[in-house]
């Protein structure tokens, strides 16, 4: 089945088409800035522009960056405040005139790689953490997904939400070296195995492309490793989610 899967970040919106029974990116990723006003509206237009950029007819699944239950939007995170309460997937499906499937970013990014990537196979619990405008996280427990496990949410000092200090977001904002950061960054991952106790943990995002500039600032005991989908994990898992809610008229060949 071919699904066109999108992946909604803080900075940019991305989507391809995969093959969702084989994880295989079968286009190359387009992507549109995410609208600087991060309201409803504006990037349910760009969910509608990246669908006709590739002029695609089935259905879509979208990782979102925030909580999703039931389709419905249960914390704008780094989005506007309008988000609260909206379903996302009415939204956009009705943006589109396709169905759509939404679950959380960091669950998408973590489906795929527990599915077609290092994840694949490994028992216990897992967690997918994305590195990006937030810090999103997917937990999975001995392959099975428990959603909405949002480990960047954990309050921090003065801080509501951790992830506004130690989020890849953080780092450009407050120019910081890879070390600095790194230190940061390992600081919310001591917390995640004070709490949590993961089997190992799967690094996601644009940053983890780089973890040999703070690999040497990750010091717990917890084995931590970059996913190999990397920025394409998001897409995939996304498009895969799909996969079974998917209308037989809207499969396309």
């Amino acid at each position: 089945m071919v699904v066109l899967g999108i992946d909604i970040g803080g900075s940019g919106m991305k989507g391809a088409l995969v093959d969702s029974l084989t994880g295989e990116m079968l286009t190359e990723r387009h992507r549109i800035p995410t609208p600087e006003s991060r309201k409803p509206a504006e990037m349910a237009q760009v969910v509608k522009e990246i669908v006709e950029h590739f002029n695609h007819k089935g259905p879509i699944g979208v990782g979102f960056p925030t909580v999703i239950k039931n389709g419905i939007c249960k914390s704008p995170g780094n989005l506007h405040k309008k988000w609260l309460g909206v379903n996302v997937q009415e939204l956009f499906a009705e943006a589109t005139g396709l169905p759509v499937t939404v679950i959380n970013d960091a669950d998408a990014a973590g489906y795929a790689t527990m599915n077609y990537g290092i994840g694949k196979g490994k028992l216990g619990l897992v967690l997918m953490i994305t590195i990006g405008t937030g810090l999103g996280s997917g937990a999975f427990l001995d392959g099975e997904l428990i959603p909405n496990f949002e480990l960047g949410q954990i309050p921090y000092k003065k801080f509501k939400k951790i992830e506004s200090w130690a989020s890849a977001g953080a780092k450009e904002r407050e120019d910081l070296s890879y070390e600095k950061w790194g230190k940061r960054f390992n600081t919310f991952l001591e917390l995640v195995e004070l709490i949590v106790s993961p089997d190992l943990i799967i690094l996601g995002g644009g940053t983890s492309k780089k973890y040999n500039q703070f690999k040497k600032c990750i010091t717990i005991d917890t084995p931590v490793v970059p996913a190999e989908l990397r920025n394409e994990a998001g897409i995939i898992g996304a498009a895969a989610s799909a996969m079974h809610q998917a209308p037989k008229d809207f499969v396309k060949e």
